[in-house]
Protein backbone atom coordinates (compact mmCIF):
# COMPACT_ATOMS: atom_id res chain seq x y z
CA UNK A 1 0.00 0.00 0.00
CA UNK A 2 1.05 3.53 -0.37
CA UNK A 3 1.17 7.30 0.49
CA UNK A 4 0.60 10.20 -2.53
CA UNK A 5 1.25 13.73 -2.26
CA UNK A 6 -1.29 15.47 -4.50
CA UNK A 7 -0.25 18.65 -6.35
CA UNK A 8 -3.94 20.24 -6.69
CA UNK A 9 -5.59 23.53 -8.22
CA UNK A 10 -7.61 26.13 -6.82
CA UNK A 11 -10.26 27.65 -9.81
CA UNK A 12 -11.50 30.24 -7.21
CA UNK A 13 -8.14 32.11 -6.83
CA UNK A 14 -5.57 30.06 -9.00
CA UNK A 15 -3.29 29.20 -6.55
CA UNK A 16 -1.63 25.37 -6.00
CA UNK A 17 -1.91 23.47 -3.21
CA UNK A 18 -0.18 20.19 -1.40
CA UNK A 19 -2.55 17.32 -0.69
CA UNK A 20 -1.89 14.02 1.33
CA UNK A 21 -3.62 10.61 0.30
CA UNK A 22 -3.31 7.33 1.74
CA UNK A 23 -4.66 4.27 -0.27
CA UNK A 24 -4.99 1.82 2.51
CA UNK A 25 -6.66 4.04 4.49
CA UNK A 26 -8.81 6.23 2.72
CA UNK A 27 -7.41 9.81 4.29
CA UNK A 28 -6.96 12.52 3.06
CA UNK A 29 -4.58 15.51 4.63
CA UNK A 30 -3.48 18.68 4.34
CA UNK A 31 0.22 19.37 4.16
CA UNK A 32 0.56 20.48 7.59
CA UNK A 33 -1.47 16.91 8.36
CA UNK A 34 -5.43 18.49 9.26
CA UNK A 35 -7.92 16.01 7.82
CA UNK A 36 -9.67 17.74 4.70
CA UNK A 37 -12.92 16.02 5.27
CA UNK A 38 -14.84 15.17 8.77
CA UNK A 39 -14.83 11.60 9.44
CA UNK A 40 -17.81 9.43 9.49
CA UNK A 41 -18.03 6.21 11.76
CA UNK A 42 -19.57 3.40 10.35
CA UNK A 43 -19.87 -0.33 11.01
CA UNK A 44 -16.40 -1.70 11.27
CA UNK A 45 -15.66 -3.74 7.93
CA UNK A 46 -14.18 -7.26 7.49
CA UNK A 47 -11.34 -7.88 4.91
CA UNK A 48 -12.03 -9.04 0.89
CA UNK A 49 -10.81 -12.06 0.43
CA UNK A 50 -7.38 -12.11 -1.36
CA UNK A 51 -8.51 -14.91 -4.41
CA UNK A 52 -5.66 -16.22 -6.36
CA UNK A 53 -4.55 -19.97 -7.76
CA UNK A 54 -2.43 -20.11 -4.45
CA UNK A 55 -5.49 -19.08 -1.93
CA UNK A 56 -8.42 -20.71 -4.28
CA UNK A 57 -12.12 -19.01 -3.21
CA UNK A 58 -15.20 -21.16 -1.40
CA UNK A 59 -18.26 -21.26 -2.80
CA UNK A 60 -21.58 -21.34 -0.63
CA UNK A 61 -25.40 -20.90 -1.25
CA UNK A 62 -25.62 -17.72 -3.42
CA UNK A 63 -26.65 -14.41 -2.60
CA UNK A 64 -26.62 -13.28 -6.33
CA UNK A 65 -27.30 -16.33 -8.57
CA UNK A 66 -25.97 -15.90 -12.45
CA UNK A 67 -27.38 -18.09 -14.85
CA UNK A 68 -25.53 -18.93 -17.94
CA UNK A 69 -27.93 -20.08 -20.63
CA UNK A 70 -25.08 -20.21 -23.24
CA UNK A 71 -22.71 -18.01 -25.39
CA UNK A 72 -24.49 -17.72 -28.51
CA UNK A 73 -25.42 -13.86 -29.52
CA UNK A 74 -27.15 -12.40 -32.87
CA UNK A 75 -24.49 -9.55 -32.92
CA UNK A 76 -20.57 -9.72 -32.93
CA UNK A 77 -19.44 -6.51 -30.82
CA UNK A 78 -16.12 -6.42 -31.16
CA UNK A 79 -14.53 -5.68 -28.01
CA UNK A 80 -17.21 -8.68 -26.72
CA UNK A 81 -15.10 -10.57 -24.07
CA UNK A 82 -17.08 -13.66 -25.23
CA UNK A 83 -15.96 -13.50 -29.33
CA UNK A 84 -13.46 -16.61 -28.61
CA UNK A 85 -14.46 -18.30 -25.53
CA UNK A 86 -14.77 -21.65 -26.51
CA UNK A 87 -18.11 -22.94 -26.11
CA UNK A 88 -19.71 -25.71 -24.34
CA UNK A 89 -22.50 -27.88 -25.71
CA UNK A 90 -25.68 -25.53 -25.73
CA UNK A 91 -28.57 -25.86 -23.26
CA UNK A 92 -32.30 -26.34 -24.25
CA UNK A 93 -35.43 -26.27 -23.03
CA UNK A 94 -34.91 -29.97 -21.56
CA UNK A 95 -32.32 -29.06 -19.14
CA UNK A 96 -34.47 -26.51 -17.10
CA UNK A 97 -36.58 -29.15 -15.06
CA UNK A 98 -33.46 -31.45 -13.66
CA UNK A 99 -32.03 -27.87 -12.87
CA UNK A 100 -34.87 -26.53 -10.90
CA UNK A 101 -35.63 -29.50 -9.32
CA UNK A 102 -31.44 -29.72 -8.09
CA UNK A 103 -32.11 -26.24 -6.72
CA UNK A 104 -32.77 -27.40 -3.31
CA UNK A 105 -29.77 -29.60 -2.84
CA UNK A 106 -27.25 -26.44 -3.29
CA UNK A 107 -29.41 -23.40 -2.33
CA UNK A 108 -30.06 -23.32 1.06
CA UNK A 109 -31.60 -20.09 1.59
CA UNK A 110 -33.78 -17.87 -0.97
CA UNK A 111 -30.93 -15.77 -2.96
CA UNK A 112 -31.89 -11.91 -3.53
CA UNK A 113 -30.78 -11.37 -7.43
CA UNK A 114 -30.67 -14.37 -10.37
CA UNK A 115 -29.37 -13.20 -13.35
CA UNK A 116 -30.29 -14.50 -16.57
CA UNK A 117 -27.28 -14.01 -19.17
CA UNK A 118 -26.06 -15.10 -22.55
CA UNK A 119 -24.70 -14.59 -25.47
CA UNK A 120 -27.78 -13.03 -26.59
CA UNK A 121 -30.58 -14.33 -23.38
CA UNK A 122 -33.22 -14.14 -25.79
CA UNK A 123 -31.78 -16.08 -28.34
CA UNK A 124 -32.96 -18.88 -25.17
CA UNK A 125 -36.63 -17.70 -24.99
CA UNK A 126 -37.52 -21.11 -25.55
CA UNK A 127 -35.27 -22.18 -22.49
CA UNK A 128 -35.43 -18.66 -20.22
CA UNK A 129 -39.21 -19.02 -20.26
CA UNK A 130 -40.02 -21.89 -18.56
CA UNK A 131 -36.58 -21.43 -16.27
CA UNK A 132 -37.67 -17.72 -14.92
CA UNK A 133 -41.23 -18.63 -14.12
CA UNK A 134 -39.82 -22.24 -12.22
CA UNK A 135 -37.61 -19.18 -10.48
CA UNK A 136 -40.19 -16.74 -9.62
CA UNK A 137 -42.33 -19.68 -8.30
CA UNK A 138 -39.58 -21.07 -6.03
CA UNK A 139 -38.23 -17.73 -5.31
CA UNK A 140 -40.83 -15.11 -5.31
CA UNK A 141 -39.12 -11.90 -3.58
CA UNK A 142 -35.62 -12.73 -6.01
CA UNK A 143 -35.18 -9.50 -8.29
CA UNK A 144 -34.54 -11.21 -11.77
CA UNK A 145 -32.69 -9.53 -14.25
CA UNK A 146 -31.35 -9.61 -18.15
CA UNK A 147 -29.61 -7.74 -20.46
CA UNK A 148 -30.51 -7.49 -23.74
CA UNK A 149 -29.58 -5.99 -27.12
CA UNK A 150 -33.10 -5.58 -27.33
CA UNK A 151 -32.94 -6.91 -31.48
CA UNK A 152 -35.30 -10.17 -30.25
CA UNK A 153 -37.65 -8.51 -28.23
CA UNK A 154 -41.73 -8.06 -29.26
CA UNK A 155 -45.19 -7.33 -27.57
CA UNK A 156 -45.55 -10.87 -26.22
CA UNK A 157 -41.71 -10.84 -24.80
CA UNK A 158 -42.58 -7.11 -23.11
CA UNK A 159 -45.52 -8.71 -21.42
CA UNK A 160 -43.84 -11.31 -20.04
CA UNK A 161 -41.16 -9.63 -18.85
CA UNK A 162 -43.02 -6.80 -17.24
CA UNK A 163 -45.49 -9.62 -15.93
CA UNK A 164 -42.61 -11.04 -14.19
CA UNK A 165 -41.03 -8.16 -12.73
CA UNK A 166 -37.70 -8.49 -14.69
CA UNK A 167 -35.19 -5.78 -14.26
CA UNK A 168 -33.75 -5.04 -18.21
CA UNK A 169 -30.55 -3.59 -19.56
CA UNK A 170 -30.67 -2.53 -23.04
CA UNK A 171 -26.87 -2.82 -24.00
CA UNK A 172 -26.85 -0.09 -26.89
CA UNK A 173 -23.14 2.64 -27.22
CA UNK A 174 -25.50 5.26 -28.31
CA UNK A 175 -23.55 6.89 -30.54
CA UNK A 176 -20.83 4.50 -30.73
CA UNK A 177 -23.62 1.55 -31.36
CA UNK A 178 -21.61 0.95 -34.65
CA UNK A 179 -18.97 -1.09 -32.84
CA UNK A 180 -21.73 -3.39 -31.69
CA UNK A 181 -22.67 -4.00 -35.25
CA UNK A 182 -26.31 -3.50 -36.39
CA UNK A 183 -28.78 -1.16 -34.65
CA UNK A 184 -32.04 -1.69 -33.36
CA UNK A 185 -33.20 1.56 -33.46
CA UNK A 186 -32.89 1.67 -37.03
CA UNK A 187 -35.57 -1.51 -37.48
CA UNK A 188 -39.03 0.27 -37.35
CA UNK A 189 -40.57 -2.89 -35.72
CA UNK A 190 -37.18 -3.36 -33.07
CA UNK A 191 -37.35 0.34 -32.22
CA UNK A 192 -40.95 0.16 -31.27
CA UNK A 193 -40.48 -2.76 -29.44
CA UNK A 194 -37.65 -1.22 -27.31
CA UNK A 195 -39.38 1.94 -26.78
CA UNK A 196 -42.35 0.33 -25.53
CA UNK A 197 -40.74 -2.00 -23.08
CA UNK A 198 -38.96 1.55 -21.71
CA UNK A 199 -42.67 3.19 -21.38
CA UNK A 200 -43.43 -0.24 -19.57
CA UNK A 201 -40.60 -0.29 -17.58
CA UNK A 202 -39.15 2.98 -16.68
CA UNK A 203 -41.88 4.35 -14.12
CA UNK A 204 -41.15 1.29 -11.95
CA UNK A 205 -37.32 1.92 -11.77
CA UNK A 206 -36.61 -1.28 -13.93
CA UNK A 207 -34.83 -0.82 -16.78
CA UNK A 208 -31.55 0.68 -18.41
CA UNK A 209 -29.40 1.72 -21.33
CA UNK A 210 -26.29 -0.20 -21.21
CA UNK A 211 -23.48 1.67 -22.66
CA UNK A 212 -19.56 0.78 -23.25
CA UNK A 213 -17.30 3.56 -23.65
CA UNK A 214 -14.14 3.11 -25.83
CA UNK A 215 -11.67 5.12 -27.93
CA UNK A 216 -14.24 5.65 -30.87
CA UNK A 217 -16.98 6.48 -28.13
CA UNK A 218 -15.48 8.37 -25.08
CA UNK A 219 -17.70 11.10 -24.59
CA UNK A 220 -20.29 10.35 -21.85
CA UNK A 221 -22.24 13.71 -22.45
CA UNK A 222 -22.81 12.58 -26.14
CA UNK A 223 -24.23 9.05 -24.53
CA UNK A 224 -26.19 11.21 -22.28
CA UNK A 225 -27.61 13.15 -24.49
CA UNK A 226 -28.23 10.28 -26.92
CA UNK A 227 -30.62 8.78 -24.50
CA UNK A 228 -32.15 11.74 -23.16
CA UNK A 229 -33.44 12.56 -26.94
CA UNK A 230 -34.18 8.93 -27.54
CA UNK A 231 -36.59 8.44 -24.62
CA UNK A 232 -37.41 12.16 -24.02
CA UNK A 233 -36.46 11.53 -20.49
CA UNK A 234 -33.82 13.71 -18.86
CA UNK A 235 -33.56 11.00 -15.93
CA UNK A 236 -32.83 8.30 -18.39
CA UNK A 237 -30.75 5.68 -16.58
CA UNK A 238 -27.54 4.30 -18.12
CA UNK A 239 -26.03 1.31 -17.03
CA UNK A 240 -22.25 0.46 -16.97
CA UNK A 241 -20.42 3.62 -18.42
CA UNK A 242 -17.23 2.19 -18.07
CA UNK A 243 -14.20 2.05 -20.22
CA UNK A 244 -13.81 -1.23 -21.79
CA UNK A 245 -11.52 -3.71 -20.86
CA UNK A 246 -9.50 -5.98 -23.60
CA UNK A 247 -10.11 -9.33 -23.48
CA UNK A 248 -8.83 -10.15 -27.24
CA UNK A 249 -6.72 -8.00 -30.26
CA UNK A 250 -10.61 -6.14 -30.59
CA UNK A 251 -10.47 -4.71 -27.27
CA UNK A 252 -7.08 -3.55 -27.61
CA UNK A 253 -8.06 -2.39 -30.70
CA UNK A 254 -10.84 0.16 -29.07
CA UNK A 255 -8.52 0.99 -26.00
CA UNK A 256 -6.76 4.35 -25.24
CA UNK A 257 -4.04 4.54 -27.16
CA UNK A 258 -1.03 6.53 -25.05
CA UNK A 259 -1.38 9.76 -26.67
CA UNK A 260 -4.57 9.60 -26.29
CA UNK A 261 -4.45 8.96 -22.77
CA UNK A 262 -4.38 13.26 -21.02
CA UNK A 263 -7.37 14.44 -23.87
CA UNK A 264 -9.86 11.37 -22.50
CA UNK A 265 -8.98 12.34 -19.16
CA UNK A 266 -9.55 15.88 -19.23
CA UNK A 267 -12.92 15.40 -21.33
CA UNK A 268 -14.01 12.96 -18.86
CA UNK A 269 -13.49 14.90 -16.10
CA UNK A 270 -15.15 17.82 -17.82
CA UNK A 271 -17.98 16.03 -18.33
CA UNK A 272 -18.44 14.66 -14.68
CA UNK A 273 -17.93 17.81 -12.96
CA UNK A 274 -20.59 19.87 -15.02
CA UNK A 275 -22.86 17.00 -14.12
CA UNK A 276 -23.30 16.05 -17.90
CA UNK A 277 -22.74 12.09 -17.19
CA UNK A 278 -24.75 12.48 -14.02
CA UNK A 279 -27.24 9.55 -15.14
CA UNK A 280 -24.33 7.03 -16.19
CA UNK A 281 -24.28 4.82 -13.33
CA UNK A 282 -20.47 4.10 -13.80
CA UNK A 283 -19.76 7.85 -13.30
CA UNK A 284 -22.86 8.23 -9.93
CA UNK A 285 -21.58 5.55 -8.43
CA UNK A 286 -18.12 5.43 -8.43
CA UNK A 287 -17.96 8.84 -7.85
CA UNK A 288 -20.08 8.30 -4.74
CA UNK A 289 -18.34 5.35 -3.72
CA UNK A 290 -14.86 7.72 -3.73
CA UNK A 291 -16.01 10.48 -1.78
CA UNK A 292 -17.32 8.05 0.96
CA UNK A 293 -14.69 6.23 0.63
CA UNK A 294 -12.52 9.15 2.24
CA UNK A 295 -15.49 10.34 4.27
CA UNK A 296 -15.46 7.04 6.35
CA UNK A 297 -11.68 6.06 5.61
CA UNK A 298 -12.67 2.74 3.78
CA UNK A 299 -9.70 0.52 4.59
CA UNK A 300 -8.14 -1.68 1.26
CA UNK A 301 -8.19 -4.54 2.80
CA UNK A 302 -11.83 -4.44 2.70
CA UNK A 303 -11.88 -3.88 -0.74
CA UNK A 304 -13.30 -6.70 -3.41
CA UNK A 305 -13.01 -7.31 -6.62
CA UNK A 306 -15.22 -4.89 -8.78
CA UNK A 307 -16.83 -7.43 -10.73
CA UNK A 308 -18.50 -8.97 -7.33
CA UNK A 309 -17.52 -12.69 -8.24
CA UNK A 310 -14.73 -13.05 -5.82
CA UNK A 311 -17.68 -13.06 -3.07
CA UNK A 312 -18.37 -16.53 -1.84
CA UNK A 313 -22.38 -16.15 -2.08
CA UNK A 314 -22.10 -14.78 -6.10
CA UNK A 315 -22.06 -17.81 -8.39
CA UNK A 316 -22.51 -18.05 -12.03
CA UNK A 317 -24.11 -21.79 -13.07
CA UNK A 318 -25.10 -23.45 -16.41
CA UNK A 319 -28.03 -25.12 -16.69
CA UNK A 320 -26.13 -28.65 -16.40
CA UNK A 321 -25.09 -27.39 -13.33
CA UNK A 322 -21.65 -26.70 -13.60
CA UNK A 323 -19.63 -23.35 -11.51
CA UNK A 324 -18.26 -21.25 -13.50
CA UNK A 325 -16.08 -18.47 -12.46
CA UNK A 326 -18.08 -15.84 -14.41
CA UNK A 327 -21.32 -16.24 -16.46
CA UNK A 328 -18.86 -14.78 -19.81
CA UNK A 329 -17.27 -18.21 -19.75
CA UNK A 330 -18.16 -21.14 -20.47
CA UNK A 331 -17.29 -25.06 -19.41
CA UNK A 332 -15.22 -25.42 -21.85
CA UNK A 333 -12.63 -22.67 -21.51
CA UNK A 334 -9.57 -22.09 -19.71
CA UNK A 335 -8.33 -18.60 -17.59
CA UNK A 336 -5.70 -17.01 -19.10
CA UNK A 337 -3.95 -18.86 -15.92
CA UNK A 338 -4.31 -22.07 -17.19
CA UNK A 339 -7.00 -23.34 -15.06
CA UNK A 340 -10.24 -24.42 -16.18
CA UNK A 341 -13.32 -21.90 -16.08
CA UNK A 342 -15.34 -24.77 -14.29
CA UNK A 343 -14.62 -24.97 -11.59
CA UNK A 344 -16.53 -27.69 -10.25
CA UNK A 345 -20.41 -28.46 -10.16
CA UNK A 346 -23.41 -27.70 -7.64
CA UNK A 347 -23.66 -31.44 -6.66
CA UNK A 348 -20.78 -31.04 -4.74
CA UNK A 349 -20.74 -27.23 -3.95
CA UNK A 350 -18.44 -27.40 -0.69
CA UNK A 351 -16.01 -28.60 -3.41
CA UNK A 352 -15.43 -25.44 -5.66
CA UNK A 353 -13.27 -23.30 -5.56
CA UNK A 354 -12.39 -20.10 -7.58
CA UNK A 355 -8.68 -20.42 -9.00
CA UNK A 356 -8.52 -18.77 -11.68
CA UNK A 357 -8.66 -14.72 -10.37
CA UNK A 358 -6.01 -12.98 -9.27
CA UNK A 359 -7.29 -10.70 -6.61
CA UNK A 360 -6.21 -6.56 -6.78
CA UNK A 361 -3.52 -7.18 -3.95
CA UNK A 362 -1.61 -10.08 -5.56
CA UNK A 363 -0.99 -7.76 -8.81
CA UNK A 364 2.39 -5.92 -9.22
CA UNK A 365 0.86 -2.52 -9.70
CA UNK A 366 -2.47 -2.40 -7.85
CA UNK A 367 -1.27 -1.79 -4.15
CA UNK A 368 0.68 1.22 -5.22
CA UNK A 369 -1.77 2.38 -7.27
CA UNK A 370 -3.96 6.10 -5.58
CA UNK A 371 -6.77 4.87 -8.11
CA UNK A 372 -7.40 1.43 -6.02
CA UNK A 373 -10.14 2.88 -4.49
CA UNK A 374 -12.07 3.34 -7.80
CA UNK A 375 -10.57 0.76 -9.84
CA UNK A 376 -10.44 -2.42 -7.65
CA UNK A 377 -8.48 -3.77 -9.99
CA UNK A 378 -9.54 -4.52 -13.61
CA UNK A 379 -10.74 -7.79 -14.91
CA UNK A 380 -9.31 -10.22 -12.25
CA UNK A 381 -9.03 -13.08 -14.95
CA UNK A 382 -6.69 -11.08 -17.43
CA UNK A 383 -2.89 -11.44 -17.68
CA UNK A 384 -0.21 -10.78 -19.71
CA UNK A 385 -0.67 -7.71 -22.14
CA UNK A 386 -4.74 -7.79 -21.87
CA UNK A 387 -3.96 -7.18 -18.33
CA UNK A 388 -1.79 -4.53 -18.83
CA UNK A 389 -3.95 -2.58 -21.69
CA UNK A 390 -7.26 -2.82 -19.28
CA UNK A 391 -5.28 -1.58 -16.56
CA UNK A 392 -4.21 1.80 -18.70
CA UNK A 393 -7.54 2.01 -19.70
CA UNK A 394 -9.07 1.52 -16.32
CA UNK A 395 -6.34 3.66 -14.67
CA UNK A 396 -7.36 6.83 -17.07
CA UNK A 397 -11.34 6.09 -15.86
CA UNK A 398 -10.59 6.48 -13.02
CA UNK A 399 -8.75 9.55 -12.67
CA UNK A 400 -11.43 11.35 -13.60
CA UNK A 401 -13.64 10.35 -10.85
CA UNK A 402 -10.54 10.72 -8.40
CA UNK A 403 -10.31 14.48 -9.53
CA UNK A 404 -13.98 15.04 -9.47
CA UNK A 405 -14.59 13.50 -6.43
CA UNK A 406 -11.44 15.52 -4.83
CA UNK A 407 -12.62 18.59 -5.96
CA UNK A 408 -16.64 18.04 -4.75
CA UNK A 409 -15.16 17.26 -0.83
CA UNK A 410 -11.92 20.56 -0.63
CA UNK A 411 -12.95 22.35 -3.77
CA UNK A 412 -9.86 21.55 -5.17
CA UNK A 413 -8.48 20.00 -8.41
CA UNK A 414 -5.83 17.31 -8.55
CA UNK A 415 -3.42 18.36 -11.08
CA UNK A 416 -0.39 15.94 -10.27
CA UNK A 417 -0.03 12.48 -8.01
CA UNK A 418 3.70 12.06 -6.90
CA UNK A 419 4.08 8.50 -5.32
CA UNK A 420 5.45 5.15 -6.17
CA UNK A 421 3.27 4.38 -9.45
CA UNK A 422 4.57 4.44 -12.62
CA UNK A 423 5.90 8.02 -13.68
CA UNK A 424 3.69 8.21 -16.67
CA UNK A 425 0.72 8.46 -14.48
CA UNK A 426 1.84 11.23 -12.14
CA UNK A 427 0.92 14.37 -14.63
CA UNK A 428 -2.84 14.04 -14.34
CA UNK A 429 -4.16 15.58 -17.48
CA UNK A 430 -0.68 16.44 -19.37
CA UNK A 431 1.88 18.87 -19.21
CA UNK A 432 0.51 19.89 -15.53
CA UNK A 433 -2.48 22.06 -16.95
CA UNK A 434 -5.09 22.41 -14.45
CA UNK A 435 -7.42 20.38 -16.73
CA UNK A 436 -9.53 22.21 -19.52
CA UNK A 437 -9.75 25.91 -19.09
CA UNK A 438 -13.40 25.81 -20.03
CA UNK A 439 -13.58 23.28 -17.48
CA UNK A 440 -12.31 25.22 -14.96
CA UNK A 441 -14.20 28.24 -15.72
CA UNK A 442 -17.39 26.48 -15.32
CA UNK A 443 -18.38 26.30 -12.17
CA UNK A 444 -19.00 22.19 -10.77
CA UNK A 445 -22.31 20.95 -10.79
CA UNK A 446 -21.67 17.21 -9.51
CA UNK A 447 -24.64 15.65 -8.53
CA UNK A 448 -25.29 15.58 -4.69
CA UNK A 449 -23.59 12.80 -2.70
CA UNK A 450 -25.26 11.51 0.41
CA UNK A 451 -23.24 10.38 3.24
CA UNK A 452 -23.50 6.58 3.09
CA UNK A 453 -21.13 3.44 4.37
CA UNK A 454 -19.69 2.95 0.94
Amino acid sequence: MAKFIVTAFNPANGQHARLHYDNATSELISESGEPLVQKVEVAARVNAPAVSKQTPLAKTSPRVLKISLGLSCNYACEYCSQRFVPRADETNPGDVQAFVDGLDGWVTSPPEKVEFWGGEPLVYIKTMRPLAEAIRAKFPNAELSVITNGSLLNDEINDWLDRMGFSVGISHDGPGQPVRGPDPLHDPEQRAAIMALYARLAPQGRISFNAMINRENASRAAIQRFFIELTGDPAVPIGEGSFVDAYDEGGIAHSLRPDELHAYRNLAFHEIRTGQAANVQAVSSKTASFVNSIRSRRPASSLGQKCGMDKTDSIAVDLRGNVLTCQNVSAASNAPNGQPHRIGHVSDLASVKLNTATHWSKRGDCPNCPMLQICQGSCMFLEGPLWDRSCDNAFSDAVPIFAAGVEFLTGLVPIHIDGPQRDDRKDIFGQLRAVRVESINHPARLFPIRVVAA
